[in-house]
């Protein structure tokens, strides 16, 4: 993979990993677009040093929520900090027994399957297009709502369906303040990716190369970078109801992928 394809993917991978148009079908659809010929274990470690970057960039913008949050936790203080805490256990259940008992059916969909990435896109148009004209409110994520939203983070492991974009709509269609919703949907992926990044290291999967080097620093900064930009613009665009323009673009952009592929 050379550099500009490294910074052109990295880019994708900051800005979709929190705008509500799928970080996973973008990715599969730069990687059909720039025509990536990478071995399958230098592409996975590719994605994971993406994946890694855009974690970093939440726990940056969120950083004296995490800290709060933490320092009740490990002081056991029984209080809404810790209550978040348990909440986001709560909705990483779903998605961790997708990921145990499914890993290998989900890695399979991760192989230029178009079609699949264009269905999912448009599904993912569909529930902004809903979230967007719920009414906002002032109420919380409850532990119940915590487990419905993690059954949408689950869902979105499939490739077009934004994880950002389900979960951030399933809490707005469930009654939750929409900024709430946003920060809730931001900070529960956190411990998911890197559960995953390090299953993934010391999985002895990832093949690396000193040739490596560059492409996986530019992938990298680009993504932080861009992450950074992005979590704060979705924050805003949110709470102002301004999901339609991205139900919009997933739904024209889902249509160009299934149409290319009878071409």
């Amino acid at each position: 993979m050379d550099l500009l394809d490294s910074l052109i993917l990295g880019i994708i991978q900051g800005f979709t990993e929190f705008l509500p148009v799928s970080s996973s079908g973008h990715l599969e659809l730069g990687k059909a677009v720039l025509r990536d010929q990478s071995m399958p274990s230098e592409s996975m470690l590719f994605t994971v040093v993406l994946h890694f970057a855009t974690a970093l960039s939440t726990l940056v913008v969120f950083r004296k929520d995490v800290v709060e949050i933490l320092l009740d936790f490990f002081k056991f203080k029984w209080n809404s900090n810790t209550q978040f805490v348990v909440k986001i256990i709560i909705s990483m259940v779903p998605a961790g027994l997708v990921g145990v008992f499914f890993e290998s059916e989900l890695e399979a969909l991760f192989s230029n399957n178009i079609l699949l990435v264009g269905a999912m896109l448009i599904v993912t148009g569909l529930l902004l297009m809903l979230a967007d004209r719920a009414e906002n409110t002032t109420k919380l994520v409850t532990q119940k709502s915590a487990f419905i939203i993690g059954i949408s983070q689950a869902l979105a492991m499939l490739p077009g369906i934004s994880r950002s974009g389900a979960t951030i709509s399933t809490a707005v269609l469930l009654g939750v303040d929409k900024t709430k919703a946003a920060r809730f949907s931001f900070l529960m992926v956190i411990p998911l990716i890197f559960g995953k990044i390090f299953k993934d290291v010391f999985s002895g999967e990832l093949a690396y190369n000193s040739t490596q080097f560059s492409s996986l620093s530019i992938g990298f900064v680009a993504a932080f970078i861009s992450g950074l930009m992005a979590c704060n613009w979705m924050i805003r665009l949110v709470k102002n109801s301004q999901l339609k323009y991205f139900a919009i673009y997933c739904a024209v952009v889902g249509l160009l992928a299934i149409t290319s592929t009878f071409f």
